[in-house]
């Protein structure tokens, strides 16, 4: 059985199965509660940014990760 920990909340990941119950953003894995808080974050500031581009989002998704990972949560 393969063991996987949440790289925001540090929180073993039971079962983990690859886009169902844990999340790999490039380098970082997230479990389904930590993905959710990151999705629940990024609306409101995606919803204003206007034009979109896609190399800003990349850059603020992964800014986003290395705070709640610095911080151990979103």
């Amino acid at each position: 059985m393969k063991s996987l920990i949440c790289d925001v909340c540090k929180k073993p990941i039971p079962s983990p199965i690859k886009d169902r119950n844990y999340f790999h953003i490039e380098h970082r894995d997230l479990c389904e509660p930590c993905k959710d808080q990151l999705d629940l974050t990024l609306k409101p500031v995606l919803r204003a940014k206007q034009p979109f581009n896609y190399g800003w989002y990349q850059r603020f998704v992964m800014d986003s990760i290395d705070k709640a990972v610095g911080k151990g949560k979103f």
